[in-house]
């Protein structure tokens, strides 16, 4: 067994408008991961990658304690072990987070979707690559409690999947806030997915509810110009048609939900 010291030396810092762990958002936000010199030359061609791992160190992270209720996404959610979350607080709050590079200016990444706080020290830059995917893992089902959180990680969700922020990923994601109220976990193993409608709110749905074809099948799609989902589970069933054409605000509304007939058996 190694008992030895471990030496780790910061190769960048991030640059960020939040300060304070208490409000940098959970979905992520925009910033500047700034690579120090001696390490740039660590950068070439890192602009190949759409996606990276940055490895940062929550420099104002509690490290006291090992068990933790995930409270800024629901307080009322039981204790988990640390190890089995996300949570900042560690023994060594060694912070890992999928960013989209948005460009790269000399040492300098933009990037989005970061969670550190500015003035945080990166330990290690890693790319994302198609290995890294696991598309319907299994693990506990975090809710948030806020409508408004929920909306935005669905978000993040459905855009790192459909790579496009059209009306048809919008009306996707008003249909699946709708069936986690309903059903709970979107991803649940006997939740069964049927799609009417344009491929684009299709993608964005089977995505959204990590429904495969098979092993085990999960989704079923048809292309049509309506609209029509039909969600059941063995004991209840869940079917949401659009009645009206929404406009792109009227979408992104969550008090507006008049353009969906929901019908609950």
């Amino acid at each position: 067994m190694f008992m030895g010291l471990i030496s780790i030396e910061p190769i960048g810092v991030v640059h960020s408008d939040y300060s304070d762990p208490g409000v940098v958002p959970l979905e992520g936000h925009q910033a500047v991961v700034e690579v120090f010199p001696q390490y740039a030359d660590g950068l070439y061609r890192i602009e190949e990658h759409s996606h990276l791992w940055i490895l940062s160190w929550f420099h104002k992270a509690r490290r006291d304690y090992l068990r933790t209720v995930p409270a800024r996404v629901n307080p009322d959610l039981p204790q988990y072990g640390v190890f089995g979350l996300r949570a900042a607080g560690r023994p060594n709050p060694i912070a890992i987070s999928l960013v989209r590079l948005v460009e790269v200016k000399g040492n300098k990444l933009h990037v989005l979707d970061l969670d550190a706080l500015g003035g945080s020290p990166v330990l290690d830059i890693k790319p994302y690559f198609e290995n890294d995917v696991v598309f319907s893992p299994m693990a506990p089902y975090f809710r948030p409690k806020k409508e408004t959180m929920r909306y935005n990680l669905l978000h993040k969700r459905a855009y790192r999947h459909h790579q496009e922020d059209c009306d048809g990923l919008l009306l996707a994601l008003r249909i699946a806030m709708i069936a986690e109220e309903y059903f709970g976990r979107l991803n649940y193993p006997d939740l069964k997915l049927a799609v009417e409608g344009a491929p684009c709110l299709a993608d964005t749905l089977q995505g959204l509810f990590n429904a495969r074809l098979a092993n085990p099948p999960r989704f079923s799609y048809k292309e049509s110009g309506d609209a029509l989902i039909r969600l059941w589970d063995g004991s209840q069933e869940l079917i949401i048609s659009q009645k009206d054409d929404p406009t792109t605000e009227e979408l992104k509304d969550l008090g507006q939900c008049d353009f969906l007939e929901i019908v609950k058996k």
